[in-house]
């Protein structure tokens, strides 16, 4: 951290539209999901491979609905982690893009196999586009370039941000 105070007020912003990225990411996850159907969505695989026993008693659309929200936390503590990064970083204009693949080349090259979730070495190149779009949107989304939010300084802001 540099030798500024954090803006608890952005990071939590961050967080908030990480979350909504994670939702959006569930609507482009559901049409991608048409292109490679035999395969699992990383949380699904994730779900999968190290859900307590008691996850595999639950019907299907409750295992579907838990394995959503564990992705939207994920996507908020995405958010929340871009919402830490020094100021300069995430006000450079790539810098949401360049985070959503980030975070997608980081699963399928770090968490991915160290969970020990095997990537599928036959998807197609469609596909795989697909996927990288859907974590661009994720990092836009996130960095606030779809709706960039005014600088609005007011004293409840200095108080929260303490």
């Amino acid at each position: 951290m540099s030798g500024r105070k954090r803006n608890w007020s952005s990071i939590r912003r961050a967080a908030a539209r990480g979350l909504v990225a994670a939702m959006a990411m569930t609507g482009t996850r559901t049409v991608t999901s048409g292109f490679a159907p035999e395969e699992p969505t990383p949380p699904e695989a994730i779900v999968e491979k190290h859900a307590p026993a008691v996850f595999e008693r639950l019907e299907e659309h409750h295992r579907q609905a838990v394995t959503e929200l564990l992705h939207w936390a994920y996507g908020a503590s995405g958010g929340m982690v871009f919402g830490l990064l020094p100021e300069k970083v995430r006000r450079f204009p790539g810098a949401g893009a360049a985070y959503g693949l980030a975070i997608w080349f980081g699963f399928e090259l770090g968490i991915g196999p160290m969970l020990g979730i095997q990537r599928a070495k036959n998807r197609e190149v469609l596909w795989r586009l697909v996927v990288a779009l859907d974590h661009v949107l994720y990092g836009v989304v996130v960095a606030g370039r779809l709706a960039p939010e005014p600088a609005i300084h007011t004293a409840e802001n200095t108080v929260a941000d303490r």
